[in-house]
């Protein structure tokens, strides 16, 4: 399995950026896919994950309401829409498959992407 996650970069705040992750290496039928941020010096932060094929989505609470996950599953893409951003919002994010546990917890999945860096100006 890989995850191929793109789409940071630099924004002002009140900008807006999308986040992709392709995913290939077998068929996703019933997984859950996660999005996960680690800003400098601190741990991997739960953002929002949906359910293939249901679609049910779960949000943190620091993001709800200016993110929104979504999914393309006939090409196994994840997408992250980032709206409102703020500077506290700069970190590596990270797409992942959940492979079992807690949904909003790191240790519950098994692959991760490479990571793509979000930086927002004040």
């Amino acid at each position: 399995v890989q995850l191929q996650a793109s789409g940071g970069g630099l924004v002002q705040a009140g900008g807006s950026l999308r986040l992709s992750c392709a995913a290939s290496g077998r068929t996703f039928s019933s997984d859950v896919m996660g999005w996960f941020r680690q800003p400098p010096g601190k741990e991997r932060e739960f953002l929002a994950a949906i359910s293939w094929p249901s679609s049910t989505k779960v949000y943190a609470d620091s993001v709800k309401g200016r993110f929104t996950i979504s999914s393309d599953n006939a090409k196994n893409m994840v997408y992250l829409q980032m709206d409102i951003l703020k500077p506290e919002d700069t970190a590596v994010y990270y797409c992942a498959i959940k492979e079992s546990g807690p949904t909003r917890e790191p240790r519950s999945y098994g692959y991760w992407g490479q990571g793509t860096q979000v930086t927002v100006s004040s």
